[in-house]
């Protein structure tokens, strides 16, 4: 048997030629300058030893011979890039690294339902976590010392592409015993008078809320301020005050004495969503954990629609996310 002698790019510009019916639209959708893409269909015919298409200067037009042969080019090159991707998975099964960067409240009380299930089935696959404020976050993108990362201001940095996944609103944490507690609700001005915490005003949250407040015509009067949430809940615990904090911060697993209390007038939220450089693919082993990462974001936002809200508890390790769950690189 003779040897095939052309490769997957010239089989890929003959059918997107053969389907635009132009070399520059074909072209212009795979990438290319028009003249790279006559010399791959070239090479092409010639390996083949048949011509494929007419050229005229308006037009291409598919031969007879063309025509047979791009109903079996479409079949050969979804077969191609079929075996191709199951390789690289077998291969990202087996070794790779992944770094993600995640602002701490993901980091804490989501990221791991995500981790357990991907290390099952990934083994091989090694993981680091840069858990840090989104400011920083969204620098270890840029730079590249995360594959891809985990924020709510991504949105902001032109060089960053950034896909909402998530709504995360604000509520109002307070002690179980604070008389706000038996409220199923609280609006801004009612908190008047009352010992308010937030975080310092270097906290991308701490911005999100003066900037909300700001359009609202409200400035509340700040008594205690830390840099991060973590410490504003344990002061909240301590009954120190009350605080408005995003709801995905607040697990009631962890703080069993504290309530979060729907916060409106005006309602607070911010987006939690994935970053990455603009332009930039991922490799095989960040794209496999990026598709889990997808999959657990719906599956959360399918429960909360179904129990009628944001539940202030963290999600179960693996909730939403079967052992045998492979998500297709997106």
């Amino acid at each position: 048997m003779e040897r095939i002698n052309f490769d997957l790019q010239e089989l890929h510009a003959f059918i997107a030629v053969a389907e635009r019916g132009s070399f520059r639209a074909a072209a212009d959708a795979i990438h290319l300058s028009p003249p790279a893409l006559s010399r791959r269909i070239e090479r092409l015919e010639t390996s083949l030893g048949v011509r494929l298409l007419n050229r005229t200067t308006r037009e291409v037009e598919l031969t007879g011979v063309g025509r047979t042969f791009l109903e079996r080019a479409r079949g050969a090159y979804d077969d191609l890039q079929a075996a191709t991707l199951g390789i690289t998975e077998i291969a990202a099964r087996q070794s790779g690294r992944v770094t993600v960067g995640c602002v701490p409240s993901a980091a804490f009380h989501f990221l791991p339902s995500v981790i357990r299930p991907f290390s099952e089935q990934y083994p091989g696959i090694r993981l680091r976590i840069v858990d840090e404020n989104d400011a920083m976050v969204a620098q270890a993108v840029l730079s590249g010392e995360a594959d891809f990362g985990i924020g709510f201001l991504g949105a902001r940095v032109p060089e960053l592409d950034f896909e909402p996944l998530r709504e995360d609103p604000f509520v109002l944490a307070v002690r179980e015993d604070h008389p706000l507690a038996r409220r199923k609700s609280v609006t801004w001005p009612e908190l008047q008078g009352e010992r308010l915490m937030a975080a310092a005003r270097t906290s991308g949250n701490r911005q999100l809320l003066d900037d909300a407040l700001a359009r609202a015509g409200i400035r509340p009067d700040i008594v205690f301020e830390v840099n991060r949430v973590s410490t504003l809940l344990g002061m909240v615990d301590a009954g120190l005050g009350i605080a408005a904090v995003p709801g995905l911060t607040l697990p009631s697993a962890v703080y069993p004495a504290l309530r979060a209390l729907p916060l409106g007038g005006p309602a607070v939220s911010r987006t939690l969503g994935v970053l990455a450089r603009h332009g930039a693919r991922l490799h095989p082993a960040a794209q496999i954990l990026h598709g889990y990462l997808r999959a657990a974001f719906r599956s959360r936002r399918a429960r909360a629609a179904r129990t009628g809200g944001l539940r202030a508890g963290p999600a179960r390790a693996g909730a939403g996310l079967p052992t045998s769950l492979r998500p297709k690189a997106p």
